[in-house]
């Protein structure tokens, strides 16, 4: 009975120690870079894939960038993939500079807009009516990081429209900082704008009319790889390729990330644990 005893307890030895194996092999499966710009709609994203790839049991690291050094970063294989591919018209030109150097699994998120946005109570419904309020607008508009794809199309905007305003770069965070002064003190402000953006949901804005259409119309957000990761990491690059989601869902991120003393890698944790039924469509078969 003894030896008996000790033969059990030494398969059971073996066999939790081969499970333990197995689930540390299942939990090492490698490290998946996504790079990604600071712009609320892409911090939440990021987030969430992140949190998404390390539920299934991947490292991840994220790299802050550019917009034009994320998109190198994938085209080089310097970073994995980025969620923020704004296409058709947005990153057009980065698009087309790479896109041989590139994969794109598709869209992650439908129906996006960009354009001018100014506060509801302004007089101004268009952007050819700017000119005429010019001195309202201090003579300016109010733009993000200069490598953005809005840039160059606000750009283009201000010459196809003739324009006697000056487009001022800065970040998302001056921008929205500014758009909240204006507001508070009720006065004219034109910025760079794109939905889905949780400034929306804190203020009452509108789209100014863009009759010339150079800002081009819905666009989608793309996810985008680099080349061999679906043969280094197809369970990472199957996620990636599920990845979908709606306006909604983002906007419910970013929001939670507006929070005072909030943190984007845990709220994406949250709103991935209190949304596993969506979650589970992105995880591929085991």
């Amino acid at each position: 009975m003894i030896k008996q005893s000790m033969r059990l307890t030494g398969l059971a030895l073996v066999a939790g120690a081969t499970l333990a194996a197995g689930s540390a092999q299942a939990q090492d499966k490698g490290t998946v870079h996504l790079s990604y710009v600071e712009w609320s709609s892409t911090v939440a994203s990021t987030n969430v894939m992140k949190a998404v790839l390390e539920q299934a049991g991947y490292e991840v690291e994220t790299s802050s960038l550019s917009a034009a050094a994320m998109w190198q970063s994938v085209a080089t294989g310097d970073t994995d993939a980025l969620l923020a591919g704004w296409l058709p018209t947005t990153h057009e030109d980065y698009y087309a500079k790479l896109k041989d150097q590139l994969v794109d699994t598709g869209v992650n998120l439908d129906g996006t807009k960009l354009g001018l946005v100014v506060p509801a109570y302004s007089e101004v419904d268009s952007i050819a009516g700017l000119n005429e309020h010019a001195d309202d607008f201090d003579g300016k508009l109010t733009g993000i990081d200069p490598g953005a794809g809005i840039m160059r199309l606000t750009n283009k905007v201000i010459e196809e429209y003739d324009l006697d305003l000056d487009l001022q770069s800065g970040s998302g965070a001056t921008m929205t900082a500014a758009l909240k002064s204006a507001i508070a003190n009720e006065e004219d402000i034109a910025v760079t704008g794109w939905t889905p953006h949780w400034m929306f949901a804190r203020w009452d804005l509108k789209y100014l009319d863009d009759p010339k259409n150079v800002y081009g119309g819905a666009e989608q957000i793309h996810t985008i790889v680099r080349q061999g990761l679906k043969e280094d990491m197809p369970g990472a690059y199957a996620i990636l390729d599920n990845f979908e989601w709606t306006a909604e869902d983002m906007g419910e991120v970013m929001l939670m990330n507006q929070e005072e003393d909030s943190n984007p890698y845990e709220n994406a944790k949250k709103w991935v644990e209190e949304n596993q039924d969506l979650v589970q469509e992105w995880l591929p078969e085991s």
